[in-house]
């Protein structure tokens, strides 16, 4: 790859839980990791077990510099990180990134309390390679380094969550999950951070009959619809729109169709998988490219 190349990389993409199986094979049952790779800077969203597969991916790339960006830290998005294993090896360096939480605890405290005793047999402590912690301000953007922006904003959900922006020059991708829609509007807040983007990946967990359901509704649960997903995306301008953080009850075949469905609504919409490719032409006007 190009180190002038402005690309995203999905290795988790299931909300909840792992989900593993014969109805999950083509798009995938390990929770929430994108990488996105641009001049040269490596960047993770997300440690769900998607980290995991990340992390054996990197073995053969050593040593390692990547900053690891945390929406929050409830299990799905953070399960995987005690199991990446360069962050084992001495000569790594991650810069790890996550916003106090409002019961006052900073990502790192987070991140070490799933690994005691007795939930995990092995501290955080013993990772040997270099972790800095730094806590981000929601609303700010941060210089990662080369020309390269993470932009933060809040999103609706339990607990705080946070989504980002990454921009180089004016090419824009946007990782905004977990979020709910509000019954009455388009989010103003989520339609800014995804404004003109090349790719917004956004949690689309459920349709809107699910979220409404008579017998068992989704609404407060802090997640949104495939089909208020085309709404920001239409709001925001936004090329392609990546289906996100798929339902732990969504066989393949029913993914298909959501895919099939959304296609119809909006022409740049694609549906997550794992192992999927996005490429951003860093020169102006090109449109993304996806490879799975």
């Amino acid at each position: 790859m190009s180190i002038s190349e402005f690309s995203v990389h999905f290795w988790g993409v299931r909300g909840s839980i792992a989900t593993p199986g014969a109805s999950t094979v083509r798009y995938g049952g390990n929770t929430p990791c994108v990488e996105m790779r641009c001049q040269g800077e490596r960047i993770i969203f997300d440690g769900g077990t998607g980290l995991r597969v990340l992390g054996q991916h990197l073995l053969k790339q050593m040593p390692i510099e990547a900053s690891i960006f945390f929406t929050h830290s409830h299990w799905d998005h953070v399960q995987g990180f005690p199991f990446f294993t360069p962050a084992f090896i001495k000569g790594n360096l991650f810069k790890i990134y996550g916003k106090v939480a409002p019961t006052g605890q900073t990502m790192q405290e987070r991140l070490e309390e799933q690994m005691h005793h007795p939930n995990f047999p092995v501290p955080l402590r013993v990772m040997a390679s270099c972790l800095k912690f730094f806590d981000i301000e929601v609303p700010s953007v941060i210089e990662i380094g080369n020309g390269v922006t993470v932009e933060t904003g809040i999103l609706n959900h339990p607990g705080e969550a946070t989504g980002y922006r990454v921009s180089f020059g004016d090419r824009v991708a946007v990782y905004a999950t977990d979020t709910e829609h509000f019954s009455d509007r388009v989010d103003e807040n989520l339609v800014h951070l995804a404004r003109n983007a090349d790719v917004l990946i956004m949690d689309a967990t459920y349709s809107d009959e699910e979220y409404s359901s008579n017998t068992a509704p989704k609404s407060g649960w802090g997640h949104s619809t495939w089909q208020e997903a085309i709404k920001v995306a239409e709001a925001a301008n936004v090329k392609t729109l990546v289906i996100f953080h798929h339902d732990p009850l969504h066989s393949d075949d029913y993914l298909d169709e959501v895919g099939r469905l959304a296609k119809e609504k909006f022409a740049g919409a694609v549906m997550a998988k794992e192992g999927m490719y996005i490429s951003i032409p860093v020169r102006t006007g090109a449109k993304p490219l996806v490879q799975v």
